[in-house]
């Protein structure tokens, strides 16, 4: 009875990932855009109409700009206007300030301002970080792509971060969902839960902006303006490799090129 299960193991090979900082995703992976000025007439009327169709208004055509906190990956606008927008497979888009997920003509990456981030984080979490994660009214797919983070592919526990079922076990919370009225309270009482200092993620485009539910009567975000986030995730939803980058940027283990 061994043997085939042995057969079976052997057949999958190497699955995890032994360097995570030297990731390369598929060409085929939306990542980090790339914009150029439009430079004939017959540009800036795809790029308008990229903007036009764009459900969450992520894009502005004058002056051109696409905030990845807004942005749902859909790669619409690529196909409208694929002269002046170009989405990379750069998974590197996490940012401590949510300005910087803004992309303009000519940027070559997400910026990381260090100074930024507050000095007790990479003192006290450098090398231990437990979070609690709260679906505030998300659809669950940026929550199986952060259960995948512990995986046998990604194995990020290797690094001494996991996620725990205790906000009073917890250095922080990963806030994931556009943040519904119904979740509100819950959130808040589960941030308050976490002892200090602590550490707050909005994951997710639905948690960096509401996404298509930013307008929705049913939506209270009211929250990040009373707490700070120390770090804002794009993706609809959030690869494993942009939470993992984010994290270990945040915790000063890695620095954003």
């Amino acid at each position: 009875m061994i043997f085939p299960k042995i057969r079976v193991l052997r057949s999958h090979g190497q699955q995890a990932i032994e360097d995570l900082d030297a990731v390369e995703l598929t060409a085929r992976f939306r990542g980090r855009p790339e914009l150029t000025e439009a430079a004939t007439a017959e540009e800036r009327t795809a790029v308008e109409q990229a903007a036009a169709i764009c459900p969450t208004g992520a894009l502005a055509a004058a002056p051109s700009a696409l905030d990845l906190g807004r942005c749902l990956f859909c790669g619409e606008c690529a196909r409208r206007a694929p002269h002046n927008i170009r989405f990379t497979n750069d998974y590197r888009i996490g940012a401590p300030v949510r300005e910087a997920l803004v992309i303009r003509p000519g940027d070559r990456g997400v910026a990381f301002d260090e100074k930024q981030v507050r000095p007790e984080i990479r003192r006290f979490f450098g090398e231990a970080l437990e979070l609690r994660e709260v679906s505030a009214g998300g659809d669950a797919s940026v929550e199986m792509e952060l259960n995948a983070t512990g995986n046998v592919n990604f194995d990020f526990g290797r690094f001494g971060v996991g996620f725990t079922a205790s906000p009073r076990h917890a250095d922080g919370v990963v806030v994931s969902g556009p943040v519904t009225r119904n979740m509100a309270e819950t959130l808040e009482i589960c941030y308050e839960a976490v002892a200090e200092p602590k550490i707050l993620v909005a994951c997710g485009t639905e948690a960096c902006s509401g996404g298509l539910f930013a307008e929705n009567r049913a939506v209270e975000r009211s929250f990040f303006d009373r707490h700070r986030v120390d770090l804002w995730l794009p993706g609809a939803p959030t690869h494993p490799m942009v939470f993992i980058d984010g994290i270990r940027t945040l915790l000063g283990k890695k620095k954003r090129e």
